[in-house]
């Protein structure tokens, strides 16, 4: 397996490594001991030999991927790494494992295709009376197929690092937004999100926020509370960006998407206490040069469009693609949807 994967360093990255294989230092095993992780107690292996790229470790009863990855890589999601180099779901005792401590392929790029992130956009929840409401027993059937078919939900600010080319995400990564601000959101969605552990972005647009189907600020601030929701913005007043009105004129125009871009922003960080808003979907997905340049300058870092399809590392940031999910999707249309690569054009 050692020597599987030194090889699969070179030929998974953009171009291979020229180094030799690491020299692995023998090292004397530890007593077992545990350290506690989400707050589970994880018993600590033996470390068997260390390099500047990996280390070997041996597990011992009671020891988790992510325990692992808590302990050498400082970050507990990271277990994925573990998985991935060991073709394994979860170390056990004995079993000998690799434990990267670089990344291979922060791009995500092999000779045969490249990795693409998508976003999910939803809107509402419920009874489905439009195309726009989903089912909570369809959305929770997304959910589990998701889950059981071992796919990575992201935040989306993890995003950031993946489209700058410093930090892999796993193979399978799906991110989940939700657009608007319906109190369908706290009622339906909410309890599935908790009940699957799965992040999500509610990009919330600010007046419409206490309004009659919408959500509150005391259900805004629990959701955001919570570590699973993050809130951003989705403009002040879902107005349509990229259109002047009739009685709109150009400076006028301009002035009314700088606080489309600024209120809220100020708004939601003040009454959420002092959350980043780093993050925008533009409304109807629409966004122009002029849109596009107030957004950076009001602090944004990502936009969301919705144009369908998966992100590669070289999405731009202020365009990303996101899937829209409809109420009459059966399960084997959001599947199809779930590109998370793809395989280079041949001539």
């Amino acid at each position: 397996m050692l020597s599987a994967w030194l090889t699969a360093c070179g030929t998974r990255a953009v171009a291979p490594l020229p180094a030799p294989a690491p020299e692995i230092t023998p090292q004397q095993p530890p007593p077992p001991s545990s350290i506690a992780v989400d707050g589970h107690s994880h018993a600590n292996g033996a470390v068997l030999g260390r390099s500047e790229r990996l280390l070997i470790f041996e597990p011992i009863e009671g020891d988790r991927l992510t325990g692992i990855a808590a302990r050498f890589l400082g970050d507990a999601a990271l277990a994925w790494t573990l998985a991935e180099a060991n073709g394994v779901a979860e170390a056990q005792p004995g079993r000998v494992l690799i434990v990267p401590l670089q990344q291979r392929n922060a791009l995500g790029v092999t000779a045969e295709q490249y990795q693409t992130v998508p976003i999910l956009c939803y809107h509402r929840f419920g009874t489905p009376s439009s195309k726009m409401v989903i089912s909570p027993a369809s959305f929770a059937a997304q959910l589990d197929w998701l889950a059981r078919n071992h796919y990575q939900v992201l935040r989306l600010s993890q995003l950031s690092g993946f489209l700058s080319g410093r930090k892999a995400v796993p193979p399978r990564s799906v991110v989940i937004t939700i657009d608007d601000g319906y109190e369908s959101v706290y009622r339906h969605a909410f309890p599935l999100l908790k009940k699957y552990g799965f992040a999500a972005t509610l990009f919330a647009y600010t007046d419409f926020i206490g309004g009659g189907d919408a959500l509150t600020w005391a259900q805004l601030q629990e959701m955001s509370r919570s570590g699973l929701v993050d809130v951003q913005s989705h403009t002040k007043s879902h107005r349509n960006l990229i259109e002047r009105g009739a009685q709109e004129s150009e400076p006028r125009y301009k002035q009314n998407i700088e606080q489309e871009m600024r209120q809220p922003r100020e708004l939601l960080a003040r009454r959420l206490d002092g959350r980043e808003l780093r993050h925008i979907a533009y409304p109807f997905g629409d966004a122009n040069a002029l849109v596009l340049d107030a957004a950076t300058r009001a602090g944004f870092e990502l936009g969301a469009t919705v144009i369908p399809g998966g992100n590669a590392f070289f999405a731009q940031p202020m365009m990303l693609r996101r899937t829209m999910i409809f109420g009459d999707l059966d399960l084997e249309g959001f599947k199809a949807r779930l590109q998370t690569a793809k395989a280079y054009a041949r001539p």
